[in-house]
């Protein structure tokens, strides 16, 4: 056994067995013609299964609103001809011998007006705000909220009716659900503005009819992070105690894991302890959580799209923190866009072939 056997022992989510601890992280792509993803998706996604994924996320993919879609060429979830194509992604994936689970997205106030598949549709976010002070598209009423809450929930059932084996939630990077947790963004003063724990109302609606649409046997992960597109070094929970009031929501509304989005996994969350955003949540909730953040590469992935070079990065420091049982899944994103091979060849130790990890191109924050 590969001396990284922490990283390729089985995990048991909500029923589900995953062979191994490596989760594809969601990377947009932009590579499918009017939201339709075609064969050439599901060759992609197979060829990482064949190298060695546990767990696939796909990128991320649109709920069935008019505002959620901010590029033609990103796949929607909802459209017959797009569920159509999931279908066919999910079935190469499991002949493959792998999982899969869709990323079901809304991209709110990061999209531009006049862009998406509806360039008619009105730009949404929580106050009618991208980052503090700056106005774009419409606040959302009442009615917006339980629409798209109601889409989420619809996306849930056409991941399981498609045969994937469970979905992901989006709520980070600046994006809708997220703008609604920053208190930067989200200036409401009715139930679903406030405090930080209360600002959860729209992700604990979309859980708790995601849960009670498809039962308690089907995996959901929502993801987070603290910083946001819009301000890299923004932190909501700025201390153990507000992460947990933060979280504890989304744990009472049925959720089963958080996708713990940083840009750099080795990166302490708070001071006085190594912990990271994924080994704090979990130490607060008893969750699983998935760490993400370059791995296997020395250079985060913002700087990356900046045009700064990543070469390849010893992996011993995950493997500690794995071993110490501080999460227990981990995302891995540029370097399976570059290798599909490359858990095939952590685990066989074949280092001496491990491409040399360039610039990923087509790669976004989803």
């Amino acid at each position: 056994m590969t001396q990284y056997s922490a990283l390729f022992s089985p995990f048991t989510l909500n029923g589900l067995e995953i062979p191994n601890r490596i989760v594809m992280a969601p990377m947009t792509r932009s590579h499918s013609p009017g939201g339709h993803p075609t064969e050439d998706v599901a060759a992609y996604y197979r060829r990482r299964t064949e190298g060695g994924v546990g767990l696939i996320i796909t990128e991320g993919t649109t709920i069935d609103h008019p505002s959620a879609s901010m590029d033609p060429n990103i796949p929607d979830f909802h459209t017959p001809e797009a569920l159509a194509g999931w279908k066919r992604v999910a079935d190469e994936v499991h002949d493959a011998g792998g999982l899969i689970m869709p990323q079901l997205w809304h991209t709110g106030s990061m999209r531009r007006d006049g862009t998406g598949l509806n360039p008619e549709a009105s730009t949404l976010s929580p106050s009618g705000l991208k980052y503090p002070g700056k106005e774009v598209g419409e606040a959302m009423t009442k009615q917006d909220i339980t629409d798209i809450a109601d889409a989420f929930a619809k996306g849930t059932v056409a991941a399981r009716e498609a045969g994937f084996d469970g979905a992901q939630f989006h709520g980070a990077h600046g994006y809708l659900i997220d703008t609604f947790f920053w208190e930067g963004t989200n200036i409401r003063d009715d139930e679903y503005g406030g405090i930080l724990e209360e600002r959860t109302a729209f992700a604990v609606e979309i859980i708790e009819k995601a849960r009670a649409a498809v039962g308690k046997d089907f995996p959901l992960i929502i993801r987070l992070s603290q910083w946001k597109q819009q301000d890299f070094e923004h932190k909501m929970a700025t201390d153990p105690d507000k992460l947990k009031a933060f979280l504890q929501p989304m744990v009472d509304a049925g959720i089963d894991c958080f996708d713990c989005s940083t840009r750099r996994f080795w990166e302490p969350e708070f001071e006085g302890s190594d912990l990271n955003f994924a080994g704090w949540t979990k130490k607060l909730m008893g969750l699983p959580t998935i760490t993400v953040g370059s791995v296997g590469l020395t250079g985060e992935f913002v700087a990356g799209m900046g045009g700064e070079s990543s070469e390849a990065a010893p992996i011993d420091g995950l493997i500690e923190r794995l071993e110490r049982e501080e999460f227990d899944l981990v995302g891995v994103g540029r370097a399976l866009l570059t290798d599909a091979e490359w858990p095939n060849k952590i685990r066989e130790g074949r280092f001496d072939e491990l491409k040399a990890f360039e610039q990923a191109h087509m790669l976004s924050l989803s």
